[in-house]
């Protein structure tokens, strides 16, 4: 799958919170590192995104391609994401999701997903709204 592709096909999954979309384009064992909800397998972290998302809706400002220090295929695309919460609380910001691309999958499917973004004005919204979010600063304190 292009980089395009695979870019359009997860923001429309995305955008839909449709699970089975997005689960598709992952490799089994795939992972998300997100600053919300710290790093899960991407099929505990969409159903609980999904869970928390009453509506978005995405803007596709760029796509870029490359290759990690190890080879691995990277594409990375920065959008925004305009993010309404279970209550309808808006929680909007711009994005940058860097995939890496599973090395041994010839159909360019996510082994990991890592999103990139300052949740300073996002993290109050969401901890007001869901109880809490994953913190790395507080683990093992």
């Amino acid at each position: 799958m292009a980089a395009a592709e695979l870019v359009s096909a997860y923001l429309a999954g995305l955008e839909r919170a449709d699970s089975e979309a997005v689960l598709e384009l992952f490799a089994p064992g795939g992972m998300v590192h997100s600053p919300l909800y710290g790093p899960r397998l991407a099929t505990e972290f969409y159903p609980e995104l999904f869970a928390d998302t009453s509506r978005s809706r995405l803007t596709l400002l760029g796509v870029m391609e490359g290759r990690s220090q190890q080879g691995a295929v990277l594409v990375s695309f920065w959008f925004h994401f305009d993010w309404r919460l279970p209550s309808g609380a808006a929680a909007p910001f711009d994005v940058v999701d860097l995939a890496e691309l599973a090395e041994l999958a010839e159909d360019g499917r996510i082994a990991a997903l890592r999103i990139v973004y300052d949740t300073v004005n996002v993290r109050p919204v969401f901890e007001r709204e869901t109880g809490a979010s994953w913190n790395p600063d507080a683990e093992g304190s």
